[in-house]
């Protein structure tokens, strides 16, 4: 005869009695069920309680990884600022050797570094209108074109994934920079030590803009607007307001003041050692010829006289006769 288990509900009220007649095997088979629950219950609050855990571990160590991301680019951007001012200071000594240094047999082809005009070549100067230059607009929207766009992993936070950028390379940075300052260091100390030779020389040499403005056409070989065939550009024009102060770059002797039917009314300063400066395009000028002037002493006003298509300053460095790369004499360009 198999085991049965008798189940009573009584109440307190006058209802009537219930009675559940169950098998033994029926108990087991429900309290095992039971108990498999418990156990699925009790594995359910403990997974639960990890992952609960897991997530405060996981949102800790973001806020840290946060935070690690931004001082690495905090340091970043300070290592790209030191190797960017590493690299002006390189470009500042290397002008200023390359212009102290008369006795290199090299200083000319070096200061030169650019087209050179032909033999009995025509020279010609122009400045682009002012109606045909773009606006600062689009010149800025053509430049954004260009520009790399950010990957997906940078938009995400992800730093640690974009090449190049990790702690192992930034540290070869730093030691380089490092390796760099001690270099330019020495530089600077044979520099000076150069320059304390030769004062006469850098303050007779057109190191600094002639006119504050913006360069609108560069030394060397373009399309003449005049003639539409390549023409040889001898110096820089400086597109600047109209009466806009015209500075000495250097010392020197004013050899030149008068007009020429091509640069209008022109200036020309003998800074001595060969090297000549001439000025174009004037509306008006300070200085006469056997004048002293110094480095910033203001020489005339920007204009647009002679052959000009706009008001501008056109500069030129001539040394020993020929046309020479202003822009490798000029300090802060």
């Amino acid at each position: 005869m198999k085991k049965k288990v008798t189940l009573w509900l009584m109440t307190n009220e006058l209802e009537p009695t219930r009675k559940w007649v169950l098998s033994a095997s029926w108990v087991k088979t429900l309290g095992l069920m039971a108990g498999i629950v418990a156990l699925i219950v009790v594995a359910g609050v403990v997974d639960y309680v990890g992952l609960l855990t897991e997530t405060i571990e996981n949102k800790r160590l973001k806020a840290e990884n946060d935070q690690l991301k931004r001082q690495f680019q905090a340091v970043e951007a300070k290592v790209s600022a030191l190797e960017n001012s590493l690299e002006r200071v390189k470009t500042f000594t290397t002008k200023l050797k390359l212009i102290t240094n008369i006795d290199s047999q090299d200083r000319n082809l070096n200061l030169s570094m650019g087209a050179q005009p032909a033999p009995n070549q025509q020279v010609e100067e122009f400045d682009q209108p002012i109606g045909q230059r773009p606006p600062i607009q689009e010149l800025e929207k053509q430049e954004s074109e260009f520009a790399a766009k950010k990957p997906l992993s940078e938009t995400r936070g992800e730093l640690s994934t974009q090449p190049g950028k990790d702690y192992q390379v930034l540290a070869i940075r730093i030691d380089r920079s490092i390796h760099d300052t001690q270099m330019r260091e020495q530089s600077v100390i044979d520099l000076w030590e150069l320059l304390s030779e030769r004062q006469s020389l850098l303050s007779s040499t057109p190191n600094v803009r002639p006119a504050r403005g913006w360069v609108t056409s560069k030394f060397g070989y373009r399309i003449s607007p005049f003639t539409a065939r390549p023409a040889f550009h001898a110096g820089l024009d400086i597109a600047a307001s109209p009466g806009s102060p015209v500075f000495a770059p250097a010392d020197g002797v004013v050899s030149y003041s008068g007009y020429d039917e091509g640069y209008g009314k022109l200036v020309t300063i003998d800074h001595g050692y060969g090297v000549l400066t001439r000025f174009g395009h004037l509306s008006q000028s300070y200085v006469q010829v056997g004048q002293k002037v110094s480095r910033w002493d203001v020489i005339a006003l920007v204009g647009s006289s002679g052959r000009s298509t706009g008001p501008h300053l056109h500069y030129e460095v001539r040394v020993n006769g020929v046309p020479r790369n202003p822009t490798n004499y000029i300090l802060d360009l």
